[in-house]
C-alpha cells in the first residue's frame, strides 16, 4: 500500500515538472519569436521605415537606435514576470503533490 502512494506521489511530481518545462519551452520560444521579429523587420524594412518620421528622425533609424531596444528590455521583464509566475504554479504543484 505504501509503494502505491510512493509511486504516486511520484507521478504527480513528474507531472508538474512536465507541466513547467512546457510553460517554460513556450514562453521562452514566444519571447525569442518576438526578439527575432524585432531585429529582423527594423533591419529589412528599413527603406520603407525611413520614408516615415518620428521627433525629426527617419522611423528606422529610431527602430534601430532606440525602439529595439525598448522592446529587449519589454522582453526581458515579460519573462521574468511569467517565470515568476510559472515557479510559483510549480512550487504549489510540487507541494501539492507531496
Amino acid at each position: 500500500m505504501e509503494t502505491n502512494a510512493v509511486a504516486d506521489q511520484r507521478r504527480r511530481l513528474v507531472a508538474a515538472r512536465r507541466v513547467h518545462w512546457a510553460r517554460t519551452r513556450r514562453i521562452t520560444a514566444i519571447l525569442l519569436l518576438l526578439w527575432l521579429a524585432t531585429g529582423f523587420c527594423t533591419v529589412f524594412f528599413a527603406r520603407e521605415l525611413a520614408t516615415w518620421s518620428l521627433f525629426g528622425w527617419p522611423l528606422s533609424f529610431y527602430l534601430a537606435a532606440q525602439g529595439a531596444s525598448l522592446v529587449y528590455l519589454a522582453i526581458l521583464g515579460v519573462y521574468v514576470l511569467a517565470m515568476r509566475r510559472a515557479d510559483r504554479r510549480f512550487v504549489a504543484a510540487l507541494k501539492e503533490a507531496a
